[in-house]
């Protein structure tokens, strides 16, 4: 049975991102997949990682817990909204917390190489929007999606990460709503 960890990174539990959150775990729990989730802003924890890696600063036991969310599933499912191009500051600052050297990644000593610590996991990453994709992707390079999947994900060895848009979420109506919360099921029914 597939593990499946859903990363719910939008702040406002009215917005249609937890509908989504919602959606995909009723397919994925369908399948008979084991289903966890994370809501980022759930948790009791300091979004800033104060000291960099200069000196640790201990995780909150909300922060230790979803790492073991993390360590325990194949596959991680990551939902949050597109904000001025990139994530949501408390999903930024949950990355930030947690996926540490150590932890998610290694640095080999006098090298500039590093060792991936969360290889043999999966990811998909769906995330709304208020503009087209292709304006998302053409004009403004995608950066959430090279932030999470190139910089974070990849860099910690989760491969492959499929990426999903919604949208154009401002402005839509009912039955469209209806239509991507149809995909997201699908997405969950078959785990991708």
């Amino acid at each position: 049975m597939k593990k499946i960890l859903i990363i719910n990174g939008h702040p406002n539990p009215d917005s249609f991102n937890f509908a989504i959150a919602d959606e995909y775990k009723e397919g994925a729990l369908a399948s008979g997949a084991i289903v966890e989730t994370i809501t980022i802003a759930h948790l009791n924890f300091s979004p800033n990682l104060k000291f960099g890696y200069q000196k640790r600063t201990e995780l909150e036991p909300d922060l230790l817990e979803s790492w073991e969310k993390i360590k325990r599933a194949d596959h991680l499912v990551w939902v949050h909204p597109v904000w001025w191009g990139g994530l949501p500051a408390i999903t930024k600052g949950f990355i930030d917390r947690l996926f540490l050297p150590g932890m998610a990644f290694q640095y080999r000593e006098n090298s500039v190489w590093w060792d991936k610590l969360l290889k043999g996991k999966t990811a998909h990453i769906i995330t709304t929007l208020d503009q087209p994709s292709w304006y998302y992707r053409l004009f403004f390079g995608r950066p959430s999606v090279n932030q999470l999947k190139k910089s974070t994900l990849e860099f910690c060895g989760v491969k492959p990460v499929k990426v999903s848009y919604v949208g154009i979420i401002k402005g839509s109506h009912d039955l469209q709503r209806a239509k991507w919360l149809d995909k997201i099921y699908d997405f969950g029914l078959k785990n991708k």
